[in-house]
């Protein structure tokens, strides 16, 4: 084992005046805060982290530490298991804003959780679990129509909060309490996704690790693989490749995806999206590849999450086919994808129909063909167009381009007469 020492602990807790007991009791109250169950650190301990002995803290440890801090475990020193420390991903930098506003969600997490009992005889059961997850479903469903709206963001962080507050209503068994933050969890990462559909990227992180605390807490492969492919997604929308591909890889790396391929096939399709954001389009070809492989051998009839199965199929990944070959550049590839996208997407995906297609118009745009690119992107839903932050920086894109390549063309002005008539401005 290595038992090299923990400096950057140790520094940490020099400069913010902790010694080992000190610390221990701070997080032994946020186990408290976030269980319901004060912690057992003791002086000891923080020198077992210290020295290194203990490289990796148990889970509801390490979220409560996290709390303490306000940084990643990574960030702490700690190495998770089965990675060598060289290998560490070191944290995205963060501005002064962001941390603030990353300690105040924080705080409302720990408000929600130690907020008193309404009742001492309620029993929180099943029941709440199956109620707390139809509105899940209900969340995943206004996603498909609208995505990135900060309404459904908004709803979806209250939900968390309800499912929290829930905690602390009664008396719960272990699997109950662990159900019901799997749904605080998923609520959380519903927040995070709109958010990032929304390109609200500061907000997008703050979910994401709030995320990530309550979904240790439920030890939820399921949902711990959801947050973690959407944080390789928004690094991804955020143009940072490399941690893109950290996060998704810890995604694939659950127990998850060894037993079922169709969790192993979207995180290789996502892996593959951003290769094309890389520009690395051999091992782009070869996770695609790979992620038909693994739908292929998927079991259609399969027990799995509400949210996988409301979305992930040939058509989604066809479109992130599309997404990945027009970030290469390889127009041909990712229009043949664009056609294979819309011709599967079932009806309920209407913000995914709106993005498939206009990235059919980038697409043909790419390969000259003019015409076809203006008649394909005035087919977008006008609501979209305006009110989707995705399509609608696209359409800025595509607007500038055929106002370039075939300025004062009978094409473009179709084009430029279209966008007044619909948006009553130019994109």
């Amino acid at each position: 084992m290595n038992t090299s020492r923990n400096r950057t602990l140790e520094a940490w807790m020099q400069e913010h005046g902790y010694s080992s007991n000190s610390l221990a009791e701070a997080v032994n109250s946020a186990v408290g805060d976030l269980t319901g169950r004060f912690g057992g650190l003791d002086g000891s301990s923080i020198r077992d982290w210290k020295a290194g002995r203990v490289r990796w803290p148990k889970s509801a440890t390490r979220v409560a530490l996290e709390k303490v801090t306000g940084l990643p475990a990574t960030a702490l020193g700690f190495v998770p298991r089965g990675r060598a420390p060289s290998s560490t991903l070191a944290p995205p930098p963060e501005d002064p804003v962001e941390r603030r506003r990353f300690l105040a969600a924080g705080t409302a997490l720990a408000a929600a959780s130690a907020a008193p009992a309404l009742t001492t005889n309620r029993r929180v059961g099943i029941s709440d679990v199956v109620r707390l997850q139809q509105r899940f479903t209900e969340i995943i469903a206004s996603d498909h129509r609208h995505g990135g709206r900060l309404g459904i963001e908004q709803h979806a962080t209250s939900l968390a909060d309800e499912a929290l507050a829930l905690q602390n209503s009664g008396s719960a068994s272990q699997r109950v309490r662990a159900h019901v933050y799997g749904c605080a969890a998923a609520f959380r990462s519903s927040a995070m996704w709109a958010a990032i559909d929304g390109r609200r990227y500061d907000d997008a992180i703050v979910h994401m690790r709030e995320a990530q605390a309550l979904a240790e807490l439920a030890a939820d492969p399921a949902i711990k693989f959801r947050i973690w492919s959407h944080a390789g997604t928004l690094y991804r929308h955020m143009g940072r490749p490399g941690e893109a591909i950290a996060a998704n890889d810890v995604a694939r790396g659950l127990s998850i995806t060894r037993r079922d391929p169709l969790f192993a096939s979207l995180g290789l399709a996502r892996q593959a999206a951003i290769h094309g954001l890389a520009r690395n389009l051999k091992a782009a070809r070869r996770s695609f590849d790979q992620a038909q492989d693994a739908m292929n051998r998927a079991d259609p009839a399969a027990n799995r999450p509400v949210w996988m199965i409301s979305f992930y199929d040939q058509a989604e990944l066809d479109s992130l086919a599309l997404t990945g070959y027009l970030a290469l550049g390889d127009y041909e590839t990712a229009e043949a994808h664009a056609h294979r996208c819309l011709a599967a997407l079932r009806p309920h995906m209407r913000r995914s129909k709106a993005i498939a297609t206009t990235r059919l118009a980038c697409a043909q745009l790419g390969q000259g063909d003019v015409e076809a690119a203006v008649a394909t992107a005035m087919t977008v839903p006008a609501d979209a167009a305006a009110h989707h932050p995705r399509v609608a920086g696209m359409l800025h894109t595509f607007n500038a381009r055929i106002n370039t390549v075939a300025p004062n063309s009978s094409t473009a002005r179709m084009w430029n007469q279209h966008v007044h008539t619909m948006w009553k401005e130019p994109v």
